[in-house]
């Protein structure tokens, strides 16, 4: 048997540009096959395509097409977010120029532990960092506009960390807290904050969190004021369901005021921050103390491309490990960077590269117009909603998620219709459960959604609701 060609080295390219192409024509064969936003059939008939394609794991022989199978299935049986009709969760389709430097890291395989396995890969990662934690860590001076920067602080005092998402950013900003306050520091947040933040605090050993029906400011002045040790309040900019933004301003000038520690998951409305029209929604998130970012979501880049910010890069000391392979005190005081400290995880991957590649390429005007797009579009898609007799519109959307139900449908109703268009692979709407009742889920983050795919995901809707 030959040796199979490597991706990288001397013949990496003239090895890889026959599969680029194979692995293109697969995802086009498999999207004309799915026909639709997601496969059709229910989960039964997907699996069984699967395992059709697949058929031995480790074959004692192997099979040169196993690529072009297997990405044609994978792409045959995939949710598209691409399609205007996948339009439930926080999952965007993502930029074909960080899909392609996403490519480039796949075939130098950096690892982000130690210096002399990513030298050029940890000077772009510690140049990102800066720049990402400077862009939420700053005042913009009264009539300088979006692009002026005044930070309140020297920008050497903040920081960043990559993350792998807004679940790995939030169990870092605890773990943080803990390590500063000390171990019976107690989350307090509201009963819409994100899932991943309780368990983190289960995760960590902390006492149960306190959980608010919201974070009013007068209900949390009360709480603040009873609670007695150290306190974190977790403030969301952007919940899951409905993209609410919590009231920064006032929720830090209450933390402020008594002590407590404030983390800001700004998982999805942290793309914000790059449209002058709506960074204003973001209006306090500098007071934070740690900063959740996601650019897998309002950021458009493939899976993982979160972010951790802070505000005094000396609560990163807590994250400080030895191990001599990687980061010897000897190599470290010779001027190679220590990077272990910089996650959580050893080996990684360099998710840095796809992100620099979109803001230099797009820069800020330009996603900053992406933000404005699906902000636009989920604007338009509330107004159909309340114009149509049929529905009900939850409430008018914050940044890019809008909710609704047809309008006498009961609960169950809701989420048959919901299964009904999943089943038939004609549309994937989300539901989230807001005042009682459930709702229909659009999460709009397709910048080439037109008006005409907005009606007819309604008219998708009105057709599959018993009447």
């Amino acid at each position: 048997m030959n040796t199979p060609p490597l991706a990288s080295g001397p013949e990496g390219p003239s090895s890889l540009r026959p599969l680029l192409d194979t692995v293109l024509e697969a995802l086009g064969e498999g999207a004309r096959a799915r026909g639709g936003p997601l496969p059709a059939g229910g989960p039964s008939e997907v699996a069984a395509r699967v395992r059709a394609a697949l058929g031995h794991v480790l074959p004692d022989e192997g099979d040169p097409d196993a690529l072009r199978h297997l990405v044609r299935a994978l792409a045959e049986g995939a949710a598209d977010p691409a399609d205007p009709l996948c339009a439930a969760h926080l999952h965007c389709p993502p930029l074909a120029v960080a899909a392609a430097a996403d490519l480039a890291v796949s075939v130098l395989n950096p690892s982000m532990d130690s210096w002399d396995q990513a030298p050029s890969a940890s000077e772009l990662e510690a140049q990102l960092t800066r720049a990402l934690a400077n862009e939420v860590y700053r005042e913009v001076p009264r009539g300088a506009g979006n692009c002026a920067t005044s930070p309140h602080r020297p920008a050497a005092d903040d920081d960043a960390l990559v993350t792998t998402g807004g679940t790995e950013s939030n169990q870092l900003a605890l773990l943080l807290a803990r390590e500063i306050q000390g171990p019976g520091v107690r989350l307090v947040c509201g009963s819409n904050a994100h899932h991943s933040l309780p368990r983190a605090a289960w995760l960590l050993g902390m006492p149960d969190p306190a959980t608010l029906p919201t974070l009013d400011p007068t209900d949390l002045e009360t709480t603040l004021s009873t609670l007695q040790g150290p306190l974190l309040v977790a403030a969301t900019a952007g919940t899951t369901d409905t993209g609410q933004i919590d009231p920064l301003p006032e929720i830090a000038h209450l933390c402020a005021r008594h002590g407590a520690r404030l983390h800001i998951d700004a998982a999805y409305g942290g793309g914000l921050l790059f449209s002058t029209r709506h960074r204003d929604k973001l209006t306090g998130i500098d007071t934070a103390d740690t900063v959740t970012l996601d650019l897998h979501k309002l950021g458009w880049q493939p899976v993982a491309a979160g972010l951790l910010a802070v505000r005094d890069k000396n609560d990163l000391t807590a994250l400080h490990q030895r191990a001599d392979y990687l980061n010897a005190d000897d190599d470290t005081e010779a001027g190679l960077p220590d990077l272990l400290g910089r996650s959580l995880r050893t080996t990684r991957r360099p998710d840095v590269l796809k992100i620099a590649v979109t803001l230099k390429t797009l820069g800020r005007t330009g996603l900053g117009a992406l933000v404005d797009q699906v902000c636009e579009q989920a604007s338009e898609f509330a107004q159909l909603v309340h114009d149509h007799p049929g529905f009900e519109l939850h409430a008018p959307p914050t940044i890019s998620t809008v909710l609704f139900r047809p309008a006498s449908a009961t609960d169950d109703a809701v989420a048959a219709v919901r299964r009904k268009l999943l089943t038939d692979g004609r549309a994937v709407l989300g539901r989230a459960r807001a005042a009682n009742r459930l709702w229909l889920k659009v999460t709009l983050l397709n910048p080439t959604t037109r008006p005409a795919d907005l009606a007819g995901l309604l008219h998708l809707v009105e057709g599959t609701t018993p009447r």
